[in-house]
């Protein structure tokens, strides 16, 4: 009977905690619509939404009421059931990898009990991140197909050798950090870069793989379809791409998730190069604070440099032009997975060096 309850306590506690990144997560995703609108008008000398609500900042509710309550079209000649499954599997896959996501150190409460947040911490995290990444290409190419569009069509056969191209060069980049750290847990990577100084160097894995990171940026721009890697919805040769026959919620499920994706892999990269929820001094913090507050503090500071990791993105966007197709997939084979493999050679040698010492 006691063995019920605590089970009974643990699931009210993991679905509240899931509740929450799921309900946080499709807002930030629809407030980052709203900054990617300001940054460009910033960037090119204009103002931005600003009619909706002060500050525009109710321009996200009106798009998604507008995308609600438009007409649902389904051609014809499309093939009904995956046309459907298309944007479902694409939203469902995109909030799947915050499972693994440590959002926070574990707290404990005046009972005893001890509050994970985390909703589940396997052990070969990465290699479920990787799993529903390769997964979540599957809804660009089954909304593609299933519109028997020529254009949709070409859209998502480019997303999928994008992908094909670019998630090797991002696996060799992460085999490095794998071999400095031993573990394929985010919990125990993010435990490794505790604080940000230790025995006279820095703690976060971005100054310990650079190469790593640089080549792991890239390659997620890719992953996520945006500029300056966004040729399946490149409007000047496919229109709008693979998502060309879709209206109402469909289309929104598409691009909420495409905000989503960028939201936790910004997320991710903080976690894997940028120590997570760690950040300076935080020892001397939570010896002063309260563990709840210190708590808080370290889920804000890992929100914080998500949305950090956000403005990046859109300010790359902004900044270059998009690659020709020859170029994007030049670049995938022929430097990123070069690269990666040099970088993952030396730190092999590095790791060999410090071990023989």
């Amino acid at each position: 009977m006691l063995l019920l309850q605590i089970d009974a306590a643990v699931l009210i506690e993991k679905g509240i905690l899931i509740t929450i990144i799921l309900l946080g997560s499709l807002g930030i995703a629809m407030y980052a619509t709203w900054g990617e609108r300001k940054v460009a008008a910033i960037m090119q000398d204009r103002i931005g939404p600003n009619r909706a609500g002060p500050f525009g900042l109710f321009q996200p509710l009106a798009d998604g009421l507008k995308l609600f309550f438009k007409e649902e079209i389904i051609p014809d000649k499309s093939t009904q059931l995956i046309f459907i499954l298309g944007p479902c599997l694409a939203m469902l896959t995109a909030t799947m990898t915050s499972a693994i996501i440590p959002w926070g150190p574990d707290y404990t409460t005046a009972s005893g009990h001890v509050v994970h947040f985390q909703v589940a911490d396997i052990s070969i995290g990465i290699l479920f991140v990787f799993g529903v990444v390769s997964l979540g290409v599957y809804g660009v190419m089954l909304g593609g197909w299933a519109s028997n569009n020529k254009f949709s069509l070409l859209s998502s056969i480019r997303a999928a050798s994008q992908a094909i191209s670019y998630e090797l060069a991002m696996g060799i980049s992460l085999i490095a950090l794998l071999m400095m750290t031993g573990t394929l847990s985010l919990r125990d990577i993010v435990a490794q870069q505790h604080g940000f100084w230790n025995d006279g160097y820095f703690t976060w894995n971005f100054f310990r793989q650079p190469l790593g990171f640089i080549i792991f940026l890239t390659c997620a721009f890719a992953e996520l379809n945006r500029a300056p890697f966004d040729l399946p919805e490149c409007e000047s040769e496919l229109n709008m791409g693979y998502h060309q026959e879709y209206s109402s919620m469909k289309l929104g499920f598409y691009l909420f998730s495409e905000y989503i994706n960028m939201f936790i892999s910004s997320v991710i990269i903080s976690t894997l190069f940028f120590g997570g929820y760690n950040f300076p001094f935080m020892d001397s913090v939570a010896a002063s604070v309260n563990p709840m507050i210190f708590t808080a503090i370290c889920i804000m500071v890992l929100l914080a440099k998500a949305v950090g990791m956000i403005l990046f993105f859109m300010f790359i966007r902004w900044t270059l032009p998009r690659f020709r197709y020859d170029q994007l997939m030049k670049l995938g084979w022929k430097s990123l997975i070069p690269l990666a493999l040099v970088n993952m050679l030396i730190t092999g040698v590095v790791l060999l060096w410090f071990t023989k010492k």
